[in-house]
């Protein structure tokens, strides 16, 4: 049995752009756009030339693509004007995208209220702008706004709406849930209704996500009969997003009732790209990704109960529905005060650690990680700091630097500005290091005082000269004036790898020291430091 063609239309470049906070440079749409491409989406929508500077340039400079098709996006002719002589029209135009996508009303009550014309002039406008785009050999496609609400309030009219840009040449009809307001049940009866007027190959579906249901339409959808489907990196858009193409490819792809039925353009071997992609739009956004995505998050195949780890360890299917490599991921085991044996053996191979099974050893680390736990550590997100402690209990890890003695004050030198300073003795080979500097916080003020002062330790400043503070996270376990304090802190260097580290004491400044120096010993042993004298 012949397998049916699903089409992937991403629209990150502009939907993805109206999310709060995210403002895409022209080389962050480059970027986002080869690596669409790379991965093999049919189209990718570059966003409303003439709607902005930014998406003017954007079509000016991107370079032809390899796999996909560039897809200009605007919206049907104004009333009052021909389609020849509507700006909105010529901008597109002007781009030379072989695709031509346009948003046109499909409810009535929009037609009504919003646009404040009469339904028939609304028909025409789409009928008009679909003839124009197919006289000039452009794929043309109607995005039918809100059809779904316009459907549930005058069926009959928003048909009429889709039947006027299919009828006029358009190759794709895309059904809009653009309030996200729709549920799966209903997506499927709709989209089987409108298959007896449109063909299911010409049909496609545009979700958002205000009900959590962006991709569980789309597949309903995809079931009903349309073989488009929209949707954008990571579910990014307005309001709630849309829907999360990280999700729905690799669903098409791996799971049974998609992948025995139907087809994508996308490579097999490009659906390992996908973790990929999904970080690359975070790292371009400056954001922390998600780790809770399906498929691409960093916690996708995370285990954490012992009795999770075990049955893991004998069949990954038990608790994975997918190989994490597959789409690029990986299984990572969790260390915490729920962990078992089990898990700390996983995590000591995960991180290549020699040990013998029946050591004693694995024992006192786990006791020492539960003990740890209990007073406030938590090594479930510290990597790093873990790794550090079962090397030391386990194996061996050299000596680095020593601290001897610090000193942090903080001075109020105005009504607005409160200044931090920060001495540390640090001991390298046994010369003993003077470390000062200044910040906007006690952490700030520590990390500078070795930062700044990395000249002075001698064969560990060509290691730590890369090293960037990423992030710096603290939480209060408990009130009152003992209270405890947990000093979370993330690192990074030139290699691109972030590391996790963790310190916790009744005193801020001393769990943030505790987190800050691990982080320092995890860096030089990465990177092979030799050991201090």
């Amino acid at each position: 049995m012949s397998k049916e063609k699903l089409y992937i239309f991403d629209t990150t470049l502009r939907d993805g752009a109206q999310t709060q906070g995210v403002d895409f440079s022209i080389d962050d749409k480059l970027k986002i756009a080869k690596s669409l491409d790379d991965l093999g989406v049919d189209y990718i929508e570059g966003g409303w030339p003439g709607a902005n500077p930014t998406d003017t340039e954007f079509f000016q400079k991107i370079e032809k693509l390899n796999n996909s098709t560039l897809t200009a996006f605007g919206m049907t002719k104004k009333t009052g004007r021909s389609a020849e002589n509507d700006p909105g029209l010529s901008a597109l135009l002007n781009t030379n995208t072989p695709a031509i996508c346009l948003v046109g009303k499909s409810w009535d009550f929009h037609v009504d209220i919003a646009l404040g014309i009469s339904k028939d002039e609304n028909l025409g406008n789409i009928s008009e702008s679909a003839k124009h785009f197919v006289s000039q050999k452009k794929e043309f496609m109607f995005d039918a706004e809100h059809f779904f609400d316009g459907y549930k309030n005058n069926k009959d009219y928003a048909l009429s709406c889709i039947k006027a840009a299919f009828e006029n040449g358009a190759r794709w009809i895309v059904l809009c849930d653009t309030n996200g307001g729709t549920l799966p049940n209903e997506v499927f009866d709709i989209v089987s209704e409108v298959t007896k007027i449109i063909p299911g190959k010409n049909l496609g579906i545009h979700a958002h996500n205000d009900t959590e249901n962006a991709v569980s339409n789309s597949l309903s959808a995809v079931l009903a009969g349309a073989r488009q489907i929209q949707g954008t990196i990571n579910g990014l858009g307005e309001r709630c997003g849309n829907a999360n193409l990280m999700s729905i490819i690799p669903t098409l792809h791996l799971k049974r009732v998609f992948k025995e039925k139907f087809v994508t353009n996308i490579k097999e071997e490009n659906i390992k790209k996908l973790t990929q992609c999904s970080r690359l739009l975070d790292e371009i956004l400056n954001r922390k990704p998600n780790q809770h995505l399906p498929y691409v998050g960093a916690s996708a195949f995370s285990h954490k109960g012992g009795l999770h780890v075990s049955a893991v360890q004998k069949d990954p299917k038990t608790y994975e529905h997918i190989e994490p490599k597959l789409v690029g991921n990986s299984r990572n085991i969790i260390v915490s005060d729920q962990s078992g044996k089990s898990n700390i053996i996983s995590r000591l191979n995960s991180i290549g650690i020699d040990f013998e099974e029946n050591d004693p050893k694995i024992k006192k680390l786990l006791d020492e990680v539960k003990g740890r736990e209990f007073i406030g550590y938590s090594y479930d997100g510290a990597d790093a700091s873990f790794e550090l402690l079962a090397r030391r209990i386990i194996g061996t890890i050299p000596r680095y630097i020593s601290i001897n003695d610090y000193e942090v004050t903080v001075k109020k030198k105005s009504k607005d500005e409160i200044v931090s300073y920060a001495k540390a003795k640090l001991v390298v080979d046994n010369n003993s290091i003077l470390c000062e500097g200044e910040g906007n916080g006690p952490v700030h003020a520590l990390d500078n005082a070795i930062r700044n002062n990395i000249d002075k330790l001698a064969k560990y400043s060509e290691y730590l000269k890369d090293l960037k503070l990423v992030d710096y996270k603290v939480r209060i376990l408990n009130t009152g004036t003992e209270a405890t304090t947990r000093v979370s802190i993330e690192s990074t260097d030139s290699k691109g790898k972030n590391w996790f580290t963790i310190g916790v004491s009744p005193n801020i400044i001393d769990a943030s020291f505790k987190a800050l120096i691990d982080s320092l010993d995890y860096k030089l042993f990465k990177d092979n430091a030799p050991a201090s004298s």
